[in-house]
């Protein structure tokens, strides 16, 4: 199964889920996004090492890197594997000794641990079908950070017609709303298992 290469596109607080934040991983070469819903203790500790911070004491994935160097222990490369009921799962790909071996982790903490062995983040294309956010980039831009936008709660998604949520799940890709789109999708689906 050919793998998709992901990047961290950007964060924001989350407006569905009070003290959790979107994750954007986007495709390196493509322009799907795949939103990811996390805790604040994962998300603190994915901006603490993209941005560089050096906290006062190890944060807990921090003491997992230096444990694994200390036994020779390296992450190859992260794998989200599944999508199963709207929650993601993913696999650390370990090497320790040439043996090669596989973890299960939560996806928020494996993306915490990538950054800080540096290693690259994949998936498979039936996850980036299933739950993945298509795109319409202009090739001149380059990625943004994704930052809260405070609104006017929206009604209900149950309240729309299917033609309503489909225009609604456009807008949102388009404005770059990737939890809101993601939110809208799921209930595009669950009408259409009906």
């Amino acid at each position: 199964m050919d793998k998709i290469r992901l990047e961290i596109v950007g964060m924001s607080y989350s407006q569905s889920q009070s003290g959790a934040y979107a994750l954007i991983l986007g495709e390196v070469k493509g322009n799907r996004r795949l939103p990811i819903i996390i805790g604040g203790f994962e998300a603190q500790a994915i901006a603490v090492e993209l941005e560089k911070m050096k906290p006062t004491r190890p944060l807990t994935h921090d003491l997992f890197k230096s444990f694994a160097d200390t036994y020779l222990v390296q992450i190859k490369e992260v794998i989200i594997d599944q999508f199963k009921q709207g929650v993601f799962h993913a696999k650390l790909v370990c090497v320790q000794n040439k043996v090669e071996s596989l973890i299960d982790s939560r996806t928020s903490d494996a993306v915490a641990l990538a950054i800080r062995f540096k290693c690259p983040i994949y998936t498979y294309e039936k996850i980036m079908a299933e739950a993945g956010m298509l795109m319409d980039e202009n090739p001149n831009s380059a990625p943004e950070l994704v930052s809260p936008v405070e609104e006017a709660p929206e009604p209900a998604f149950e309240e729309h017609t299917l033609s309503e949520l489909e225009e609604m799940l456009e807008k949102a890709v388009e404005q770059e709303d990737y939890e809101k789109a993601s939110l809208i999708r799921d209930e595009i689906r669950k009408r259409k298992k009906k």
